[in-house]
């Protein structure tokens, strides 16, 4: 099955499998406990704070470990004490398998590995925290959702720009076990390579120009909750190696340090990108790719599911005017949700409520109590068209612009100027599928650029 079609398979209802890893104890005062593996690192030890706590003396304090892989579990010794045997032959490496048995000390652990089917049946609801939708494509991810988020599952979230990656993110983070902890977001296409090891891994004093204290990354920052990669695929290639090694260790290690931190997260991931298609490119590593990748979820883009419009756009202008109108109720015009309904939104939700903030500034700033009209004349977002030569034209036939009398010429070509840039800026990423990187380069335009302009206006 291809990234994508993992991606879209579980909106369609049935099962989705996911493979587990139990341990029971078969010795000692802690005979019969079991614990499970369900994110991608499990730590046995005698100190509090391990995943198992085995509380004895031939036991270290940070024993051995067992991490996931695209192979199977790998089992590690932390340069235990008395050393960790798998089988009765003592590893400092080795991959489990169902049935061996793991010696620590004088416990002794069996090991389960199994797939646990998870059927996911559409959510009865139509909300999953930040996220709302009655659309049966979005129902079945609010479904799938409501079976992952209380574990600690590993999630990628595949989906067009303002589709609602980082809401679906928070919601999960808050329908967590770990909600009680920080929710920490990373976005990898807003930092340039030489910063983004530092904001992810954070940096000590002096280990670079400008590093004038010690900093903490957001791996230690997230610790006990959940950490968010905003944009995966734009983290470039020799960071990648990096951050494959913290997601298998669950331990950080600061630029120009020398001591590993223990980090106890959750890592949810998103990117706009089909990363199937930049492994196969060589431009995201395969092994990355399938850690992150436990449970793949797509979300689809608003113009999928234009029944959702009207909904949506209600539950923004209640947080709307509650923002900019003191909670001063609006009401929207049958004018203005047939408008909305025929625009094919680009910008996905993010534009949506963009659009609705303006016409809800305009209608507060005219008395209105109704939004009756679709601001900026939204229905067409390509670049204007060429003016035919003066000979072919008809200027009879050619309307003339709305302008306010009472603008200065200043104003006026300044909200024109702004209305041209959020329409041409909204069909460069619409035509690269919301790739930056790509339509900078067709637009000749520096990245960063396009990038400020993307976030100006409610389109990254």
């Amino acid at each position: 099955m291809s990234a994508t079609e993992a991606q879209r398979a579980p909106l369609a209802g049935g099962r989705l499998s996911l493979a587990r890893c139990a341990l029971r104890v078969l010795s000692g005062d802690q005979k019969g406990e079991e614990r499970v593996l369900e994110g991608d690192v499990l730590r046995i030890g005698k100190a509090e704070g391990n995943d198992l706590v085995l509380r004895d003396g031939s036991v270290s304090r940070e024993h051995c470990e067992i991490v996931r892989d695209p192979k199977g579990y790998l089992l590690r010794d932390l340069s235990s004490t008395n050393g960790t045997l798998l089988d009765g032959n003592e590893v400092r490496e080795g991959y489990l398998r169902a049935g061996a048995v793991i010696s620590i000390g004088r416990i002794e652990l069996s090991v389960r590995t199994y797939d646990e089917r998870i059927e996911i049946a559409p959510s009865l609801h139509e909300r999953f925290g930040e996220l709302v939708g009655r659309d049966p494509q979005l129902r079945a991810v609010f479904g799938l959702l409501e079976r992952i988020a209380p574990t600690d599952a590993t999630l990628l979230v595949a989906g067009e720009t303002g589709t609602g990656k980082d809401a679906l993110a928070r919601s999960v983070h808050a329908a967590s076990k770990r909600s009680a902890g920080t929710f920490f977001s990373v976005d990898c296409g807003a930092l340039v390579g030489s910063l983004i090891e530092s904001e992810l891994f954070g940096h000590e004093k002096g280990s670079f120009t400008g590093a004038v204290e010690r900093r903490k990354g957001a791996f230690e920052l997230a610790h006990g909750g959940t950490l968010f990669l905003d944009e995966i695929g734009e983290l470039p290639l020799e960071l990648q190696p990096k951050l494959l090694r913290v997601l298998e260790t669950r331990r950080v290690r600061r630029v120009g340090g020398n001591q590993e931190i223990a980090v106890d997260i959750r890592v949810i991931a998103a990117s706009n990108r089909n990363l199937e298609l930049e492994v196969q490119r060589g431009k995201f590593r395969q092994d990355l790719f399938f850690r992150l990748a436990v449970v793949p979820i797509w979300l689809p883009p608003l113009r999928a599911r234009r029944t959702d419009i009207g909904l949506l756009a209600r539950q923004l202008l209640v947080r709307i005017c509650k923002e900019h109108g003191s909670g001063q109720a609006l009401e929207l015009s049958e004018a203005m949700l047939h408008g909305l309904a025929g625009h094919d939104w680009p910008g996905n939700v993010r534009e949506l409520r963009n659009v609705l903030e303006r016409a809800a500034l305009l209608a507060y700033a005219q008395g209105s109590a109704q939004l009756s009209a679709v601001p900026l004349a939204l229905t067409s977002l390509g670049p204007p068209a060429p003016r035919p030569p003066a000979a072919q034209a008809a200027p009879a036939a050619q309307p003339e612009p709305a302008f306010d009398p009472e603008a200065s010429y200043g104003a006026t070509r300044a909200q024109w100027e702004a209305d041209f840039e959020r329409r041409y800026v909204g069909w460069l990423l619409a035509r690269h599928d919301g790739n930056i990187s790509a339509a900078a380069r067709a637009a000749e335009m520096d990245r960063k650029h396009l990038h400020k302009l993307a976030q100006k206006h409610g389109l990254k």
